[in-house]
């Protein structure tokens, strides 16, 4: 389970459809014209402005503005936009007392998911970690901890099943305002299984991911491509100067690809992790090979190694995957070449016969072929002959 986090905007609004209700909160791109995204606020209203990428303790390093007119929600973006952030959550203010704030969250875990809970709450609640209470969140101690924090059961149990069929990791309401039977939600953090993302279009999709680090060029052309796509496009760069890049198909076989590499003492060198996977079309595997060797290629080190690797598909046809591939290989041969990048393969599932056929061919073409095996090689085994070739000791 590869845990990614995702915006505040998309938590709250994933829970409130869940509760049957509306979220009047709005995501603005300060990529795009801010004002446009703000035309729908009132003259009158009075709002919250937060930086919503996933950072902690936004409060504390001044990235929430309290009480904002419509005029000064714009000026407030536009200083974030200037400090380096892209997304921000503009919401209604809600004046209430602090006596009201409280604490809820919920975890998934080997044993199923569990509830925490505590009657304070806030920013402060790292200080009363004692007072957090702990339990599986069945149907009966939801009913306890409705009790507790003064707010319906069903409200509860619908978040929670929200939680699970939403793949989720971890949910944190913080706080919880309880005022009756119409209890808010203040503050969100959610993460979730990011290799579910094609499975959870009704609550999230990769467009959705959230990282405090600012996204480089190809990971930003890789989220609008899996926003668009049924498949699921997964790219992140891990050390831009990287030696090591993985091209991989399958949630399983990239997290083994990348512990392996990690294992043998050489995860400094991991230039990015990620995988493509549900069957993505030629034209999607072109384009997200394209970024992935735009990043290589801005690599500065000395030599490098391109592994592409996959387990054995179900359904993903590895020769239309492999002849997107192929067309990102021959834009950027020349330049591969030139900095001497070896390509190590190693594929299963469906037309894999003439799949490897077609790149062992490309790759020998423009004198990039280091080794491409089916799936008679270990995943394990491709990622020592990558490593071997960097002169490794493995």
């Amino acid at each position: 389970m590869a845990r990614v986090k995702i915006s505040e905007f998309r938590a709250k609004t994933m829970v409130a459809h869940g509760l049957g209700a509306n979220y009047d909160g709005i995501s603005v791109d300060t990529s795009q014209s801010i004002e446009e995204q703000l035309v729908s606020l009132s003259e009158t209203e009075r709002y919250v402005v937060k930086v919503d990428q996933a950072i902690k303790k936004r409060m504390k390093q001044g990235l929430v503005k309290l009480d904002q007119s419509k005029s000064d929600v714009a000026s407030a973006v536009r200083e974030y936009a200037d400090r380096g952030f892209r997304y921000c959550l503009v919401e209604p203010m809600l004046p209430h007392d602090s006596s009201a704030e409280h604490y809820l969250s919920f975890s998934s875990g080997r044993d199923g998911t569990s509830v925490a809970w505590s009657l304070q709450g806030g920013i402060d609640i790292e200080e009363a970690a004692e007072s957090v209470q702990v339990a599986p969140a069945t149907d009966d101690s939801l009913a306890r901890v409705a009790s507790d924090l003064a707010v319906p059961h069903e409200f509860l149990v619908s978040i929670r099943d929200t939680f699970d069929a939403a793949f989720g990791c971890f949910l944190e309401i913080n706080p919880l305002v309880s005022n009756g039977n119409e209890p808010k939600l203040l503050d969100v953090a959610a993460e979730v299984d990011g290799e579910a993302a094609h499975l959870t279009r009704d609550y999230w999709t990769a467009a959705d991911v959230r990282s405090y680090r600012q996204l480089t060029d190809e990971e930003k052309v890789i989220q609008g491509l899996a926003a668009k796509s049924r498949a699921s496009l997964r790219y992140e760069i891990i050390n831009p100067n990287g030696a090591i890049w993985l091209l991989l198909s399958g949630g399983g076989a990239s997290v083994t690809v990348a512990d392996e590499v990690n294992n043998r003492g050489f995860g400094e060198l991991l230039g990015n992790y990620g995988e493509y996977s549900g069957n993505p079309s030629e034209p999607e595997t072109f384009g997200y090979t394209e970024q992935l060797l735009l990043s290589l290629l801005k690599s500065t080190a000395p030599q490098k190694v391109l592994v592409i690797a996959g387990g054995v598909a179900n359904f993903t046809d590895v020769r239309t995957t492999f002849t997107g591939v192929i067309r990102a290989i021959d834009k950027y041969a020349d330049q591969l070449r030139s900095q001497r990048v070896k390509v190590y393969v190693r594929r299963g599932g469906p037309h894999e016969v003439e799949g490897l056929a077609l790149i062992r061919d490309a790759l020998a073409k423009h004198e990039l072929l280091g080794e491409v095996h089916g799936p008679e090689l270990p995943l394990a085994e491709s990622v020592s002959t990558a490593l071997t070739s960097l002169g490794a000791s493995v």
